[in-house]
């Protein structure tokens, strides 16, 4: 069973659950990556999430991604007892051996001053470009180092991680046989190995292209879409 970081108080009562839930379903042989829900009721104020990604998450393309982008959907969607920040940045990769890590930019810091009760990472498609999957063999490490970077914050964040959106039509190296062939299965080993729950953005939007107008990011509507699927899995459902 993963450890999570003692600093200052136990683990919250609900993710205790979620691991002897855990726990259970591995004895009965069951190998799908676990579904943790929000320790709202375990912090006082609001329950601050922190949504880690790329330009999809950061809104690229949407006419106003203040109010378009999915963290900000997700915000409306959750209500007042939550503060959802965007921390997406552009062009970002998991990877830190990539054209342009997630680890490098002000982003990076500024989530873990933010000290999340909850993390959403969305990373791998900038991955997927040529230039940066010849580094393919660090993923999975790098991906561990940046959960566990957060899981060591005094807030004690639950991680949940994101398999990409399908990649509609290839652009600027970005292409969907590494994405979906290569990239979701990754996450989907490492995620099962450290009992992570995953929400799955790429079944969610499979068969959608008319939401990703460039076949890579999303319109408002395609936006809306990844919000509710990660509202449904934070809540539980």
């Amino acid at each position: 069973m993963r450890r999570y970081p003692s600093i200052g108080r136990s683990i919250p009562s609900v993710l205790l659950g979620g691991i002897l839930g855990i726990l259970a379903l591995l004895g009965a042989g069951c190998s799908t990556p676990p579904k943790a829900t929000m320790p709202a009721r375990d912090y006082q104020g609001r329950t601050r999430i922190a949504c880690i990604g790329d330009s999809i998450t950061a809104g690229a393309g949407l006419n106003n991604p203040g109010e378009a982008a999915y963290p900000a959907v997700l915000g409306k969607l959750l209500g007042p007892a939550y503060d959802v920040r965007n921390f997406g940045v552009s062009g970002a990769t998991l990877m830190k051996d990539g054209d342009h890590p997630y680890w490098n930019t002000p982003a990076y810091p500024d989530s873990f001053e933010f000290l999340p009760h909850v993390v959403v990472i969305a990373l791998g498609t900038n991955d997927s470009k040529p230039q940066n999957w010849r580094f393919r063999a660090a993923f999975e490490r790098d991906l561990y180092a940046m959960v566990r970077a957060y899981e060591g914050l005094p807030s004690l964040p639950i991680v949940y991680l994101c398999l990409p959106p399908p990649v509609f039509q290839d652009h600027w190296g970005i292409n969907e046989a590494v994405v979906g062939r290569q990239v979701l299965p990754r996450i989907r080993i490492f995620a099962a190995r450290e009992l992570l729950p995953v929400i799955d953005l790429h079944r969610a939007l499979e068969g959608r292209p008319e939401m990703f107008p460039d076949g890579v990011h999303p319109n408002a509507t395609g936006a809306a879409s990844i919000a509710s699927s990660i509202e449904a899995a934070l809540r539980g459902l």
